[in-house]
């Protein structure tokens, strides 16, 4: 068969351009995978004892955009959830992003309240300051409080998550988790916020549900490529791994999970624990708290960061500092000579994308470019 388009990839990038191409354009799609599953790592399955796990840790859908939020409720009914986390602090648990309440659970009143109007008199109720914008103050109690919060909830976690200090990487990744002026314990406060109702598995399968679209999955791209008959590709792997790394490769963390299943209804109080300063792993998530699951059992996974390594292991963030960014830039001039080869997504484009960014890339790739050529 003659397809139009290649597809490298079966997560969000590649299944909502292939839906797009495919119901838009009426063009012939092949969605290629070395995955035995679609979804990418949105993907959810059911483990042996029945609960409903997300394979490549806790995948909580928000988004401003009204449009990402509308094209993706074509595909699915949701399950509103807003996700709240706990992070361990001299053997308390904490409220994370630091807020108002997080102040007052570490401190005796007196402290808290000074700290809290002071927090007032220098910022506007509702801001979120990024911590290492916030440890630049000249005030001795903001400076106290900047110093207290890096040490304890975000120094720890870093090092573990990213293999190296907040300060050499890019703002944009301490930006994610600010201090919050508030007594707001969502982790997100984007107006929308939800779940698929029956999994993100089953909301790729109806994406790319087309006579249009054929899947391919246990197979590496590069491996068929010769024996597929198709006019354009559209690319969402590591950008190196498609040039086979010439000027070296991008590094990228990895994740290890350890899924433990206990025989209790509940193992934990909300669906993630950070854990920032004791033990190998940075949080333990239960995935019953994010899909209301009823059942007498309950899993949980704890999340161990690695350093990604090709072969070994599965690329999951891109590393965003200056020296990776210039090396990005080399493949970047690469793929902009390219005529029939479109590249997007977190690993295509090196960003650190959450699930609705990607798919408005995605959509406006399609829009702007793809849906003209």
């Amino acid at each position: 068969m003659k397809y139009d388009f290649l597809i490298v990839g079966a997560g969000y990038s590649g299944c909502v351009l292939a839906e797009r191409i495919a119901n838009e354009l009426d063009k012939k799609v092949l969605i290629v995978d070395k995955r035995n599953h679609i979804a990418g790592n949105a993907f959810d399955e059911f483990d042996e004892n029945g609960i409903l796990v997300h394979r490549y840790g806790p995948h909580l859908f928000h988004t401003k955009m009204k449009k990402v939020w509308n094209y993706l409720s074509q595909f699915t009914d949701w399950i509103q959830y807003s996700h709240e986390v706990l992070s361990v602090v001299n053997n308390k648990k904490v409220p994370v992003p630091f807020n108002f309440n997080s102040i007052e659970a570490c401190f005796d009143k007196f402290k808290a309240e000074k700290l809290i109007s002071t927090l007032l008199l220098n910022y506007s109720e509702g801001t979120k300051i990024p911590i290492l914008k916030l440890l630049e103050t000249s005030n001795k109690d903001l400076k106290y409080l900047a110093d207290f919060i890096y040490e304890n909830i975000f120094l720890g976690y870093n090092l573990k998550q990213w293999g190296v200090r907040p300060e050499d990487l890019d703002k944009t990744v301490s930006g994610r988790v600010p201090v919050f002026l508030s007594r707001d314990n969502r982790y997100f406060q984007d107006p929308y916020q939800a779940i698929p109702k029956f999994g993100y598995t089953k909301m790729f399968d109806n994406i790319i549900k087309s006579k249009n679209i054929h899947l391919l999955l246990k197979s590496d791209y590069k491996e068929i490529i010769d024996l597929v008959n198709f006019d354009k590709i559209i690319y969402t792997g590591p950008i190196d791994e498609f040039y086979d790394t010439i000027y070296g490769r991008l590094p990228y963390r990895s994740l290890n999970f350890d899924y433990k299943t206990y025989e209790q209804e509940y193992f934990q109080e909300l669906t993630q624990v950070n854990y920032p300063n004791d033990n190998d792993y940075t949080r333990i998530t239960e995935f019953k708290h994010i899909t209301g699951q009823k059942h007498h059992l309950t899993t949980v996974a704890y999340e161990y960061p690695q350093q990604y390594i090709y072969n070994d292991n599965d690329p999951y963030y891109p590393i965003p500092n200056d020296e990776n960014h210039s090396l990005f830039e080399k493949y970047k001039e690469l793929s902009n000579k390219e005529k029939n080869v479109f590249f997007t997504g977190r690993l295509a484009n090196y960003k650190y994308y959450n699930m609705d960014e990607t798919v408005g890339v995605a959509l406006q790739l399609f829009e702007k470019t793809i849906s003209k050529v």
